[in-house]
Parts: structure tokens; C-alpha cells; sequence
């Protein structure tokens, strides 16, 4: 009798066990599965949350409410950011001002932003850092570790050049007190305790996946580059064996200075699955003052892109996820009530390709549109922006009202929701 009360005592803590991790998001047979059911969905960007979290908590429960009215419940949102006040083209107020200076009442609004997520039952992919200026990251790191040398910033700064930027923040890599600084800096967010819950940010399920940083290019330090995404996301596993790794990567991109290889820098045993991004407008195939005459080109060039990395990932045996994408409102305006039947056009696109593609082959899993604006509008259409500015979709280096998707776009917004809800039967669908 003993021996079987002992046998039974042990099944249900396997039950148990399998129960909890079940609470995490997880990678089975290619696919991510969530609470035992195939996991699909549509989502968004939402860079600034934990800004709101600190600064207007009203608005915040606000545009969550919304986002979970449209069955928008996975987000892509920054944990890292860095510079002191007054730096140009970031968001502000930073999480370190200078290395290992934290700013607690921010962390305290990503506290926030993640409770009032786990009440809706929403998860986050949290991104730590960032290959761009508009939060900090790479360059303002490398920056630090030279005596605070002037950061070549790229436009919009007067005399700013693309390529001078990516050669200065890929030095990142082959940096190592950079690297040590942020390696310290996500031991303090993966060890952290939500000071609302009390839950570990290790702990929480709320979390679905650390994101190593934002479109790293490797540039003129490709072994460097990948052999930092290895080591990072490795040293990442070690601390937290429950959560996801993802890179943040965007793609095989068609310029090819930016050292990148989307298989080589997804295989990885520590790299969980694969993210991509596709800008049509930014990389030229669509011209919104063209539409008529660029937009079919563009979708055709989207979709040879779109299968060459669904391709890779099928190989890999990894889910993957398109977590950027994203066009401006008719004739490029930045003005919030401009009209969106070209940026619609486009969302169908992506959306109805994704949904398709998600029905019959496993490894295709998400999308997270670019980017949600919710209530906020700028100062002035296609203003830079600055501190005491709304928090839109667009980030400070962006010209205001460019890509944001707003609270009053209805149609944009009809057709997310539709969408959404699509994603979410298919998960049921696939069990």
C-alpha cells in the first residue's frame, strides 16, 4: 500500500510538472505550443509600454484594453534603454543613464505594464537591446566604453550617414566591456522581481520569449556577430531554462554590407526560433507617392521573401515569426486622419499570406504589425520627437505619423480584428 501511495504521489508531481510547464510557451515538432494547443497568432509592436508604465498608467490600461478588444495579445515590447537625459533621437527617459545605473522607477513601469498584461492573459517577447539608436542600445554602449565618445548618429542628425552608424555600433562585438555591461544588465532584468506580483521575471509566464536585441547587423564582424548571438543566448539559458530565445533578426535584408545570413544565425541550440522583418517602403520596392505604379512589384518582391525565409525555417525545424512590418498612411502623409486604403491593402496581404501558410506548415506562427500608435498622435505631423511628445508607433528618430496604426483607424483596425480572430481558431482548429 505504501508503495503505491509513493507511485501515486509521484505521477501527480509529474501531472504537476507538466502542468507548469505547459505555462510557458514552448517549441514541439517545429511549432510553438501554448497551455497544450498549437500557438498562432497576430500581434503587435508596442516598443513603449513600459515608458507608459511609468508615466501614464491610465493610458496604458487604455490602449491594453483595446488591443485585447481587437484579440491583439501578444507584444513586442523593450525592456532595455540607455543614454543620459537630454541624448538625442531616443526614447526618454532611459532604464540606465550610464552602466549598471538603473532607473527603478521605470523598471517599475515594466513591472506594471507586465501585470496588467498577465490579467489579460496576454504574453510578451521582450527585447533587450538595440542595433539602432532610438532606444540607446549598441552604439550607446560602445560609446560608453570609449569615454563617451561622440555617437556618429544616422539621419535624421544633420550630416548623418547610414553606413558610418552600422560601422560604429557593429563594433559591439568585438568590444568586451560593451558586452560585459549588458551582460549585466539582463542578468538584473531576467533576476528581477515584479515588485506588483512578487512573481520572477524567470518565473513569469507572462513572458514568452527574451529577445537577445533589434536587427543586429554583424557588418564588417560577421564571426564576431554570430559568435555573440551563440554565447548570449546560451548565457541567457543558463540564467532562465523556462523562456524562449530569440535573436530579434530581420532577415536575409537586400543590402548586403549588413553581415547577416538568416540560417547561420539561426543555428544555434540556443536560439529557440527565427524572426524576420519586411519594409517594402524603406528598402524601396514601394513608393506611396507611386502606389499605382509600385505597390503589385512590391507585394510580388514580399511574398519571394517572405517563402525564402519560411524555406530556411522549414529546414531549421523552428517556428518563425514576421515581427515588423508595416507601410505609411496614402501619399506618404504622417497626418493622422490621411487615409490608409494602400496600407490595408497591404495588411491583407501579409495577414491572409500567414494565415494560409500557418494552416499547413507548422513552423509558421506569428505576425506583430508595426506599430501600434493607440490614442497617442504627435505634436505635429512628421515632428521629430521629444520628451513631454506622445508615445506613438513611430520611434524618436522616425518622423512622427509615418507608420503608426491610431485608435480611430477603423478600417485598419476591422481588419486586425478579423484577423486576429482567425489566428486564434486555427490554434484550436490544429490540436
Amino acid at each position: 500500500m505504501k508503495r503505491e501511495i509513493v507511485y501515486y504521489l509521484l505521477f501527480l508531481c509529474v501531472l504537476t510538472t507538466e502542468a507548469v510547464g505547459q505555462k510557458f510557451v514552448q517549441v514541439e515538432h517545429g511549432g510553438f505550443v501554448h497551455q497544450g494547443k498549437p500557438y498562432h497568432f497576430l500581434g503587435t509592436n508596442f516598443w513603449y509600454g513600459m515608458n507608459l508604465g511609468h508615466e501614464d498608467k491610465e493610458r496604458l490600461v487604455r490602449e491594453l484594453d483595446r488591443l485585447e478588444d481587437l484579440g491583439v495579445k501578444n507584444l513586442r515590447i523593450m525592456a532595455g534603454s540607455e543614454g543620459a537625459e537630454g541624448t538625442p533621437w531616443r526614447m526618454q527617459p532611459t532604464v540606465q543613464e550610464f552602466p549598471g545605473n538603473y532607473n527603478e522607477d521605470l523598471l517599475q513601469g515594466l513591472d506594471f505594464l507586465l501585470a496588467e498584461m498577465k490579467k489579460r492573459n496576454m504574453l510578451a517577447v521582450v527585447c533587450l537591446n538595440n542595433f539602432w539608436p532610438w532606444s540607446g542600445g549598441f552604439s550607446q554602449y560602445v560609446s560608453w566604453a570609449n569615454d563617451n565618445e561622440a555617437i556618429p548618429y544616422p539621419p535624421p542628425a544633420e550630416g548623418g550617414d547610414w553606413g558610418t552608424y552600422q560601422a560604429y555600433a557593429s563594433q559591439f562585438y568585438t568590444n568586451e566591456t560593451a558586452k560585459e555591461w549588458f551582460r549585466n544588465f539582463i542578468r538584473t532584468i531576467i533576476e528581477r522581481e515584479n515588485s506588483l506580483t512578487g512573481v520572477a521575471y524567470k518565473e513569469d509566464t507572462t513572458i514568452m520569449a527574451w529577445q537577445l536585441t533589434n536587427e543586429p547587423q554583424g557588418g564588417a564582424y560577421e564571426e564576431a556577430y554570430r559568435n555573440w548571438l551563440h554565447n548570449t543566448a546560451k548565457f541567457i539559458k543558463e540564467l532562465d531554462g523556462q523562456h524562449l530565445v530569440s535573436i530579434g533578426s530581420e532577415g536575409n535584408t537586400p543590402s548586403p554590407q549588413n553581415g547577416t545570413n538568416f540560417r547561420k544565425d539561426h543555428d544555434s541550440p540556443y536560439i529557440d526560433y527565427a524572426t524576420f522583418h519586411v519594409w517594402i517602403q524603406n528598402w524601396g520596392w514601394y513608393d506611396p507617392e507611386r502606389a499605382e505604379e509600385t505597390f503589385d512589384d512590391a507585394i510580388l518582391k514580399a511574398s519571394a521573401y517572405i517563402q525564402d525565409h519560411f524555406q530556411v525555417a522549414n529546414e531549421l525545424n523552428i517556428p518563425i515569426v514576421l515581427e515588423e512590418f508595416g507601410i505609411s498612411r496614402d501619399a506618404n502623409s504622417h497626418h493622422f486622419d490621411a487615409s490608409v486604403s494602400y496600407r490595408n491593402r497591404y495588411f491583407d496581404f501579409i495577414f491572409s499570406t500567414f494565415f494560409t501558410y500557418a494552416k499547413s506548415i507548422p513552423q509558421v506562427s506569428g505576425v506583430n504589425f508595426w506599430a501600434w500608435g493607440g490614442e497617442g498622435r504627435p505634436r505635429k505631423a512628421g515632428a521629430i520627437w521629444r520628451p513631454g511628445d506622445d508615445f506613438i508607433g513611430d520611434p524618436p528618430h522616425e518622423l512622427q505619423g509615418w507608420y503608426s496604426i491610431y485608435d480611430h483607424d477603423a478600417t485598419t483596425l476591422k481588419l486586425i480584428s478579423r484577423y486576429s480572430s482567425k489566428f486564434s481558431k486555427l490554434s484550436n482548429e490544429l490540436k
